[in-house]
């Protein structure tokens, strides 16, 4: 389905493009832009990696890793139209960056928009558990902070919705310091579950090319404590793997029981 020299990922089938209401209903851009920082990332890491094994050149790596960032660059000052007939993120990128420069083109050897998909969303989840944990940081050194203060103030203890013993407001806030810290490690653990690189799963079975998983792992950041990469063991379930998300979800839902 070639429209405005635009393609969909599975377009080479059709001669006509999908319905309005197809599209509507197929596209996911209208949030998944929030995911193009770590596609840039990813494909610069995906770049490094196809040159290190010697499928390209140092100067189409570098070209491709200039235009990303000139698509980026584009992102952030308005000047990408996002396009829905593109679908997501990840081919509106695609299709920038081989305007930018034809070395773009060969981006996509040895790579699937699926694993793709997987590794951006694992940045994604580490970034976010990453900013949610220094805010809930903060929040909980506010809370002991007020709570020290306070430590004098005898207010009433309520059980349902009667009172019913006398505590200190130091007691009370500290409450939450309590449930804030779980929270803390709730976001730690998914954090943890998302730090293992899925970059060469391919769409489920890999790839014949022969690629180095840990070179990419290294340079994403998905590594141990001790800087030794973590790659993912079976490709078909890390592209079909949804559990970070729904950890993820779960983290941010009772946490925000709290914040109630």
């Amino acid at each position: 389905m070639a429209q405005d020299g635009k393609q969909a990922t599975w377009g080479g089938r059709f001669s006509k493009g999908p319905d309005k209401l197809m599209l509507a209903f197929g596209e996911s851009i209208s949030f998944d832009w929030r995911l193009a920082p770590y596609d840039v990332l990813v494909g610069k890491a995906h770049a490094g990696m196809l040159c290190y094994i010697g499928l390209i050149s140092e100067e189409d790596r570098d070209a491709i890793r200039a235009g990303l960032d000139a698509v980026l660059e584009d992102f952030h000052t308005g000047k990408l139209e996002l396009d829905i007939a593109c679908e997501d993120i990840h081919m509106n990128l695609e299709q920038a960056l081989t305007k930018k420069t034809p070395a773009g083109a060969k981006l996509h050897a040895a790579r699937s928009r699926n694993d793709l998909v997987a590794t951006d969303m694992r940045l994604f989840f580490k970034d976010a558990c990453c900013q949610i944990s220094q805010h809930l940081t903060a929040l909980i050194q506010t809370i002991v902070k007020q709570a020290e203060a306070s430590q004098g103030v005898i207010i009433p203890g309520y059980t349902h919705l009667q009172r019913a013993q006398p505590v200190s407001m130091a007691h009370h806030l500290l409450a939450w310091a309590e449930m804030f810290s779980r929270d803390l490690e709730r976001f730690a653990r998914v954090a943890d579950e998302a730090n293992v690189c899925p970059l060469g799963s391919g769409a489920l079975a890999g790839s014949t090319l022969p690629i180095d998983r840990e070179f990419v792992a290294r340079e994403l950041g998905f590594v141990d404590a001790e800087g030794k990469p973590r790659v993912t063991a079976n490709s078909m379930d890390a592209v079909a793997d949804r559990d970070v998300f729904i950890s993820f979800a779960s983290a941010c839902a009772i946490c925000g029981v709290h914040l109630s």
